[in-house]
């Protein structure tokens, strides 16, 4: 058997482990005790760790641990204290007819606080985070509402939602007039174009007024309107304003009017009690754009 002849470096006086990389050789250097010693203990504190607490997913849940902990367990268990806490004052405010809660200080006060805390849980990931909107997501700060803006009107909409399925949901949607053959490409384009037209934007060049306002009132106007101010009881907006849910250019209305809109709102009720609902109501009412 060949042994290896310990190489001692002669500028640190310590022996390398025979290992050489572009004329650069490894030294011997071993790790400090302490170092070694602290990380056997993380392994043995690891093993005590997969022990005694929640550790190791299995096909049918994880593993429990001996002590049982389960941190899910500790938040619903917070939660229901909280919800003791309320109750009465939740109570009240399910109990109050949604025009009163915003008489009545207190309570306005408390459907707001808890209406943000729902509205962050619930609505942010859709209409954001300051109920701004976005592209297919109304802003719900401003004054135009697809389905009405009153109180009521609110409250329905968050309840049963826009085609969600639920029985009580609003359900007008935008037809699709190239995909379903109603209207021509042409046609499609003129009409954009008026549409553009009615807010004061620029139209494409040599666009005939006359005949994309004929097809306008022959197809569009049965749900926004002879004046295009839209229908909240069809859900169809105002195209008059300079507020557009999908955008406004002629490609994006195009689009629109060919194949159609029909976006969904899930219905929440079932899902929120009917005490989170009035406040998420009065906390969209109150954001500056209600009625």
């Amino acid at each position: 058997m060949t042994h290896h002849k310990e190489e001692i470096d002669s500028v640190s006086g310590t022996a390398t482990t025979g290992h050489q990389w572009d004329g650069i050789k490894e030294l011997n250097t071993p790790l400090p005790r302490w170092w070694v010693i602290t990380f056997y203990a993380t392994i043995v504190w690891a093993i005590g760790y997969w022990v005694v607490y929640p550790a190791w997913p299995l096909v049918q849940g994880y593993t429990a641990g001996i002590i049982r902990y389960s941190s899910r367990a500790d938040v619903a268990v917070d939660l229901a204290n909280l919800e003791k806490l309320r109750g009465g004052k939740m109570a009240t405010l399910n109990a109050t007819p949604l025009a009163d809660i915003e008489k009545d200080p207190a309570l306005l006060a408390l459907a707001r606080a808890r209406g943000k805390a729902a509205f962050g849980d619930n609505c942010a990931p859709c209409h954001g985070s300051g109920a701004a909107g976005a592209k297919g997501y109304p802003n719900l700060n401003d004054d135009e509402w697809l389905w009405g803006g009153s109180l009521d009107q609110i409250g329905n909409t968050i309840a049963f939602g826009v085609r969600s399925g639920h029985a009580k949901a609003h359900e007008g949607a935008m037809l699709a007039f190239g995909k379903d053959g109603i209207l021509k490409p042409d046609q499609i384009v003129a009409v954009a174009n008026y549409v553009r037209s009615l807010s004061g934007l620029s139209t494409a060049q040599g666009f005939d007024k006359a005949a994309g306002q004929k097809i306008f009132a022959e197809n569009c106007a049965a749900c926004h309107g002879e004046n295009a101010k839209g229908n909240i009881e069809q859900g169809a907006p105002d195209l008059t304003d300079q507020i557009w849910l999908y955008g406004s250019d002629e490609k994006i209305l195009i689009e629109t009017i060919t194949n159609g809109r029909a976006g969904v709102m899930p219905a929440w009720t079932g899902r929120l009690d009917p005490a989170t609902i009035k406040a998420l109501a009065v906390y969209v009412h109150s954001l500056g754009g209600g009625k």
